[in-house]
């Protein structure tokens, strides 16, 4: 990964990983649905329950269901579940990844090369102005050992990671991509990585790393 947050949660080995914030969960969680966008389903009200423990909840579910719907390929209901909708989008494929690659992903790559690559540009804009990018790579290894040595480095702060398409592709020009909202997923074969950055308004670490979550589910497109 390029970029590095103090504040996302390390394993002993340094990876980055959802869920090892110990007793902060809770606050993280809560940080970021207050951060969400409204029109994601937030709803006042919630009988006994505090106003903590109904924004986690209904955080939780949002995020579940934007995955659900990542799954399956269905974008527009993706974006939607986020309070998103694509403006623009470009898809790129190769035969090859250690050229479009940096550090010591890109060796790695140089010497287990992988099958295919496919990389997708998003511009995303949400209803209260803000506008992101999201960058996600597919990344189909040769063997699932060599799937799982690219995600334990890629994971790793620091290591290089794929290179997202340029951001003139998409209207957007040079972009600062800083691996601070991150996420990647393995099947099999194959290694999905995702990063999201801000292009416009001040959309919250906690909220772009929900994006990332999210978008790290989409099948590899064809």
């Amino acid at each position: 990964m390029g970029g590095y947050n103090p504040n996302q949660p390390r394993d002993s080995r340094g990876r980055w990983t959802k869920g090892l914030a110990g007793p902060v969960v809770g606050a993280t969680m809560v940080a970021t649905v207050m951060a969400t966008p409204l029109g994601t389903g937030v709803t006042a009200g919630g009988g006994a329950l505090t106003a903590e423990s109904s924004f986690v909840q209904v955080s939780r579910s949002v995020l579940t269901k934007a995955k659900q719907a990542a799954k399956k390929g269905k974008r527009s209901a993706t974006w939607k579940r986020l309070d998103l909708r694509e403006a623009k989008r470009k898809l790129g494929r190769a035969g090859q990844c250690a050229a479009y690659s940096y550090g010591q992903v890109q060796r790695f790559l140089a010497t287990t090369p992988c099958r295919s690559l496919r990389r997708v540009l998003y511009v995303l804009d949400g209803s209260n102005g803000d506008r992101v990018v999201v960058s996600v790579s597919w990344v189909r290894m040769r063997s699932v050992e060599a799937a799982r040595r690219l995600q334990d480095l890629v994971d790793v702060h620091g290591t290089g990671n794929i290179r997202p398409l340029p951001g003139a592709l998409v209207g957007e020009g040079r972009i600062n991509w800083t691996g601070w909202n991150y996420d990647s997923t393995r099947s099999g074969k194959q290694v999905t990585i995702a990063e999201v950055e801000p292009l416009r308004g001040r959309p919250s670490a906690a909220y772009m790393d929900d994006v990332a979550e999210v978008a790290a589910q989409f099948p590899r497109p064809r």
